[in-house]
C-alpha cells in the first residue's frame, strides 16, 4: 500500500503516544492503584484513541517503526486495563466477535505457515503409504488396522459412551492444541514437530482407508468435527510459530521484550480456538460417529467451515484518518 500518512498527522498524534507511554511507566513503577481517577480516565481514553491510530498506521507499509511502537504500547495498556477486570459473557462475546477476527488476520502469515507444514507432511504420509502400505504400521496400531481389514470404522464404540467420549475428546484436543502452541518456545521447532505428527497421521490414515475402500466412511466421519478441529490445530500452530519467530528474530526489540510481545500476541491468537474445540468435541462424541446420512455429515461440515471463514475473515471497520 502506498505512503498515505503525512508528517503533520504523525506529529499531531505522537504526543498522545508519548503520554500513554508515560502513564504506563507510572503504572509499572507504582501500580495501577496509584494513578489518580483523572489519570485512569485519561489512560482509558488514550487506549481507545491510540487503537484508532494503530488501524491507520497499518494502512501505510512505510510506517513499520511507528506501527510496532504503537502496537507495543497498546499491548501493555490492554494488559493493565483488562487484567483486573472480571470476565463476563458480554466481554467474552465482544472479544470473539470484534477483537479475535482482527487478531487472526494480523497473524495470518503464521497460520498459513502452519497450514503449509501440515499439508506438506500429510501429502508425504499419503504418498509413502500408497507406495509402501507397510509404512502405515509406523503410525497406525494393530487394532485400527484390524478394523480396517474388516471394513469397519474404529469409531463405532464411541456412540455407546458418547458423553464420556466427548469429554475425553475435548480434553485431548485442547491438550494437542496447547502443546502445539506452547512448544513454539523451543524456537518454533516443537511446533514444527507437533504439526509433523498431526499432518503425517492424517495423511497416512487417509491413504490407508483409501486402500481399504473406506474413504467415504473416513471423511464423512471427519467432516463435521474436523471443519473446526483441524483449523483450530492450524491456528495453534500459527501461535507457536509466532512465539518461535519472536525468539529467533527480535528485530529492533531487546530479546526479552520481543519474546514477551510475541507471547502476548500468540496467547491472544490461541484463545480463540477454545470454543472451536468445545464444539468440535461435542460433534465428534455425538454426531460424527452416528448413523446419520453421509450427505448430512458433509453438509454440516461444509456449513460450519463456511461460518468459520465468515467469522475469521469478516471485513474490519477502520476509523477515519481525519
Amino acid at each position: 500500500m502506498a505512503h498515505i500518512l503525512s508528517n503533520q498527522w504523525i506529529g499531531k498524534r505522537r504526543p498522545h503516544w508519548d503520554r500513554l507511554a508515560t502513564l504506563l511507566a507510572q503504572s509499572d513503577q507504582s501500580g495501577l492503584g496509584r494513578l489518580s481517577r483523572a489519570e485512569l480516565q485519561e489512560l482509558a481514553l488514550l487506549y481507545r484513541q491510540v487503537a484508532s491510530d494503530l488501524s491507520v498506521l497499518r494502512q501505510d507499509n512505510t510506517a513499520h517503526t511507528y506501527t510496532d511502537h504503537v502496537n507495543q504500547l497498546l499491548a501493555r495498556a490492554h494488559h493493565i486495563i483488562y487484567s483486573g477486570r472480571k470476565t463476563t459473557w458480554r466481554t467474552l462475546f465482544h472479544f470473539l466477535k470484534d477483537e479475535y477476527p482482527a487478531i487472526f488476520q494480523r497473524q495470518l502469515p503464521y497460520v498459513l505457515t502452519s497450514l503449509f507444514v501440515s499439508v506438506a507432511w500429510g501429502m508425504l504420509g499419503a504418498v509413502l503409504t500408497n507406495a509402501r502400505p507397510e509404512f502405515m504400521r509406523h503410525f497406525v496400531g494393530p487394532a485400527m488396522i484390524s478394523t480396517m481389514e474388516r471394513h469397519e470404522m474404529w469409531t463405532k464404540s464411541v456412540v455407546s459412551v458418547a458423553p464420556m467420549a466427548s469429554s475425553y475428546i475435548m480434553t485431548n484436543n485442547l491438550t494437542v492444541s496447547f502443546v502445539t502452541f506452547a512448544s513454539g518456545i523451543l524456537f518454533g521447532l516443537g511446533t514444527f514437530v507437533s504439526l509433523y505428527v498431526n499432518g503425517m497421521m492424517l495423511g497416512v490414515i487417509g491413504a490407508a482407508c483409501h486402500q481399504y475402500g473406506m474413504s467415504i466412511a473416513l471423511w464423512s466421519f471427519v467432516a463435521p468435527h474436523g471443519s473446526l478441529e483441524l483449523p483450530a490445530i492450524l491456528i495453534a500452530g500459527g501461535a507457536g510459530f509466532r512465539l518461535g519467530h519472536s525468539m529467533l528474530f527480535p528485530g529492533a526489540y531487546p530479546w526479552k521484550q520481543s519474546v514477551a510481545r510475541g507471547g502476548l500476541e500468540a496467547t491472544r491468537l490461541i484463545a480463540g480456538v477454545i470454543p472451536m474445540l468445545v464444539i468440535a468435541g461435542c460433534l465428534e462424541g455425538f454426531f460424527s460417529p452416528s448413523h446419520a446420512a453421509v450427505w448430512l455429515k458433509f453438509t454440516v461440515g461444509g456449513l460450519l467451515f463456511s461460518l468459520l471463514l465468515l467469522w475469521l475473515f469478516r471485513p474490519l471497520k477502520l476509523p477515519s484518518q481525519s
